[in-house]
């Protein structure tokens, strides 16, 4: 199967949080879309792995991707070596996507800063012909997608461009109410953590609100660019 658009996010919810109006604006467009998740968070403060398994088939049903993979590596300790890259262009061979979405380029957790250069670094050594992957005993060709974006998570990184999800922001909400283990829960004994509050629940509108305020739309998701953002005319902006 041929992907348009690959999400990539170090953690199971990384992806829904950070660009899921996106892809959901994308696959009502038609687009082929499918995530990949490098760890299965299970270091995280709530839940468990097992949990989050089934949590992330459930987001990834709102959402109506193509396809969604886990590459199940050590979360908090996978690191950007030849062993992981081999794994990710695997994927990316396999999928043979146009665009790839990852993790921001900087952020609080030391996974999302990680696995956004172990995807960036990814997309690039796929493209080379010389370095061979065999998957079911056959050799795949070489792939380079032709975009790499970063979405943004938890600081407030200034984006290069921002996406109008105005129409998607509620199946972006839904995809991640989904992870009902790892978000606010009033009725949880559960210990706390920053992502377990009530503002950062509420912070997914408001930051998209605040972003669409912006730029002349009720919400978006903003992204950076590993290169210049080029348009083929000035009406393409809005």
């Amino acid at each position: 199967m041929k992907l348009d658009i690959l999400a990539i996010g170090a953690h199971p919810d990384d992806v829904e949080l950070g660009c899921g109006g996106t892809i959901a604006k994308e696959i009502k467009a038609g687009k082929k879309v499918g995530i990949l998740d490098l760890t299965r968070g299970e270091l995280g403060t709530r839940g468990s792995a097992e949990i989050r398994d089934i949590e992330s088939n459930n987001s990834a049903k709102i959402l109506g991707v193509e396809v969604r993979e886990n590459l199940a590596f050590a979360d908090g300790f996978f690191i950007n070596d030849k062993k992981h890259q081999l794994e990710v262009i695997k994927i990316i061979r396999k999928y043979k996507p146009e665009i790839v979405l990852c993790n921001a380029i900087d952020d609080r957790h030391i996974d999302h800063s990680k696995g956004s250069k172990l995807a960036s670094d990814a997309c690039f050594l796929s493209g080379l012909r010389k370095i061979e992957t065999i998957v079911n005993g056959e050799l795949q060709d070489a792939w380079r997608p032709k975009q790499v974006y970063h979405y943004i998570q938890w600081k407030n990184i200034e984006p290069d461009f921002v996406i109008d999800v105005s129409d998607t922001i509620e199946l972006k909400l839904d995809s991640v109410k989904a992870y009902s283990s790892q978000f606010y829960d009033p009725k949880s004994n559960e210990p706390t953590s920053p992502i377990t509050s009530k503002n950062f629940l509420d912070s997914i509108i408001y930051r998209a609100q605040d972003l669409g305020r912006l730029v002349g739309c009720e919400f978006a998701e903003g992204f950076n660019s590993e290169r210049y953002v080029a348009i083929k005319k000035l009406d393409d902006l809005f």
